[in-house]
């Protein structure tokens, strides 16, 4: 039991890492192209990237951490 607690727990933290990762990535990347549009909007201007930035790593932390029990769920079930 302690063993497949401590997977579940692998999982859920590298699958969050992965979110954070990837999701601070992207919102780094949506707000350097709004910046870089050819019509650049107000709201482009006015938001932070930082700001952004850490809302884009919040939602993947969340998405990722999600998807693990989402697995763990599924494989648990197929057991």
């Amino acid at each position: 039991m302690v063993r497949k607690t401590q997977r579940l727990l692998l999982l859920v933290i590298s699958c969050s890492i992965t979110g954070v990762i990837l999701g601070g990535t992207a919102a780094w990347a949506e707000s350097n192209l709004c910046l870089e549009d050819s019509k650049v909007t107000s709201e482009c201007l006015t938001q932070d990237p930082i700001q952004k930035t850490i809302q884009g790593m919040s939602t993947g932390l969340l998405a990722g951490a999600g998807a693990a029990c989402g697995a763990a769920w599924q494989l648990r079930h197929e057991d």
